[in-house]
């Protein structure tokens, strides 16, 4: 799937910054029409992720927010143990190929799910007149 975006180093550009998440997967799904990028983001509000284009081709998506912790609503409460993971700060970024249409870009966050999807430009078809001579 990479071939398709270019260079595996040019289409999936990890952030530098150490402090971002560098380990969310991301599914992408290459159809007729568009890309989807599907990342699982459970705990986050949509107000707390951002899709961003930068470059004209890079597709950047970032989020700061952090799930927070239910506390207990009497007080003496603790937790006991935390193993749910903990999104924290999320920074990927995918240069896109040519047929992108960056224009048609869509988001959604759903049941802990972020659906990214990029339209692809229809290829256009000239037709060109062969005289003889």
């Amino acid at each position: 799937m990479n071939h398709l975006f270019g260079l595996p180093e040019m289409f999936d550009r990890q952030s530098h910054d150490v402090s971002a998440n560098k380990s969310v997967p991301v599914d992408i799904l290459d159809t007729p029409k568009d890309f989807i990028f599907y990342i699982d983001v459970p705990g986050l509000s949509k107000s707390d992720i951002q899709v961003v284009i930068e470059d004209e081709n890079t597709l950047v998506i970032r989020s700061n927010g952090k799930r927070k912790r239910e506390d207990g609503e009497e007080e003496g409460c603790r937790y006991l143990k935390l193993e749910r993971r903990v999104p924290g700060k999320i920074l990927r970024k995918f240069r896109l190929p040519e047929n992108a249409d960056v224009s048609a870009i869509t988001a959604k966050c759903e049941n802990g799910i972020l659906t990214v999807i990029v339209g692809k430009h229809t290829p256009k078809t000239k037709i060109v007149e062969v005289t003889i001579s």
